[in-house]
């Protein structure tokens, strides 16, 4: 029998939650109900499909998990959580451990980046949550590993970054073969067409709880832009890391980009580590694991990790480069001033991104304030990390970052009167000229 709810009272007494998740939020010392807690949790307990709408850093994990805990013990099935990132998949699934300590509730991650046969010992210990990427997810359903037939609660968690990151077909799949009597809860920090179509779709009478119109900052930060050169990048950001001493979250574009801007940043004399997608799981878990900790002051992102990163105590959020999507600008900042506290969001963007800043001004309703580069700037160390700094591959041969007279940024043509050479600047007239010749094969011997 599921325990009957407590009274109500203050905190989070009077949202309708067992004693025993009252005693484990005693416990992890959570006291106060966010936003989206104090509205979400009763209807989810109630059983009621829900939609939220509330910004990172909101503490939706709770939102969903404490009903689902809580619903579960009344119910024969499994919930099933799908998310975007393997990163956020591991910290709803430790959150959620956290509050079963001392339970017999089993937990599984079915991640990609992590070997299939420790995952598939883990679904046959039964156990009553799973939390999952779609990629995964699909594979052990591909291999028949996991049943989900049985599935009595679903949350899609970022569901609007699953879209963005190209995951429609695989939540279209997923849809289809759990049961169609469920609890769905779907959690957003917008509401794009795509996502209300879900909800028309595959939602009975959703509640929806919003906190925050979507593209809201979060409260409590502070924001600052700086017009720079891609080469004053690297001395601003040794300036602006001289002058805060806290925990430092900075995003680059590209995977390649962050790598130079780790290697300059211990240059700097800063401990720091990277976390993207050219980096192991394990690479990764180290990575977030020593920023947690302190053993590393500064992390170096691409936006892969813009919602997985879950750590209290952020000072500050540099944006190296503009994001591509103007909504990765809220994701990316919503890793600092979480949780009431303060915290503050630099970006820097090149003259010619002055487009990019008013469209991401459009979206967060107010405009960035523009502070005049420092005159003290720390001198030049040689490193320059622009934005497109990546290699690209034509043909299986790696080239280097774009260069002069290439082009749209591809490698030299070889042959033809078309492009530069591939010399220094000079025509192409100066190439050597190639000559066809029939090929005669030779005579066969008798």
């Amino acid at each position: 029998m599921p325990e009957q709810p407590a009274q109500a009272g203050s905190g989070f007494h009077g949202l309708g939650i067992a004693p025993s998740l009252l005693h484990a939020l005693q416990r992890l010392k959570l006291t106060i109900p966010t936003p989206i807690q104090m509205k979400a949790i009763p209807s989810a307990i109630e059983g009621k499909d829900l939609i939220g709408i509330a910004q990172t850093g909101t503490g939706k994990t709770l939102a969903f998990g404490i009903p689902m805990l809580q619903r579960l013990a009344g119910l024969k099935g499994k919930g099933l959580i799908v998310l975007p990132t393997r990163e956020l998949a591991l910290q709803v699934e430790e959150a959620l451990r956290s509050l079963t300590q001392g339970t017999n509730v089993k937990t599984a991650v079915l991640i990609g980046g992590s070997g299939m046969r420790p995952q598939v010992e883990a679904l046959r210990r039964q156990p009553r949550i799973v939390v999952a990427t779609p990629g995964r997810l699909l594979d052990h359903l591909e291999h028949r590993t996991i049943d989900l037939s049985d599935v009595e609660i679903l949350v899609l968690d970022e569901a609007d970054r699953m879209l963005d990151m190209g995951f429609a077909p695989q939540i279209n799949r997923i849809l289809a073969v759990v049961p169609v009597k469920r609890q769905t809860m779907l959690f957003s920090a917008t509401m794009p067409d795509d996502i209300v179509r879900i909800a028309t779709r595959h939602m009975q009478l959703p509640v929806r709880v919003e906190i925050a119109r979507p593209g809201t900052t979060a409260e409590h930060i502070s924001h600052e832009l700086f017009f720079v050169t891609r080469e004053q990048k690297v001395m601003l950001l040794e300036k602006i890391l001289g002058e805060h001493r806290g925990p430092v979250l900075v995003f680059s574009r590209t995977k390649h980009g962050a790598t130079k801007v780790c290697r300059a940043v211990h240059v700097m004399g800063h401990a720091a580590a990277e976390i993207h997608a050219n980096r192991s799981l394990n690479q990764r878990r180290e990575a977030l694991d020593g920023f947690k900790s302190g053993k590393y002051r500064v992390l170096v992102a691409t936006d892969i990790a813009a919602r997985g990163i879950d750590v209290r105590g952020i000072e500050l959020v540099v944006n190296f480069d503009l994001p591509q999507d103007p909504g990765d600008y809220v994701h990316r900042i919503g890793r600092t001033g979480r949780a009431g506290l303060t915290g503050k969001a630099i970006a820097f963007a090149t003259p010619d991104q002055r487009s990019d800043v008013r469209d991401i001004e459009r979206l967060v309703r107010f405009v960035l304030p523009v502070r005049q580069l420092p005159t003290d700037l720390p001198p030049s160390r040689g490193i320059a990390v622009a934005d497109d700094d990546r290699p690209r591959r034509y043909g299986g041969r790696t080239f280097g970052p774009p260069r002069r007279g290439f082009g749209a940024g591809g490698p030299p043509r070889r042959g033809g009167s078309r492009g530069p050479s591939r010399g220094p600047g000079g025509p192409s007239s100066a190439r050597p000229k190639f000559s066809y010749r029939p090929h005669t094969p030779p005579p066969r011997r008798p």
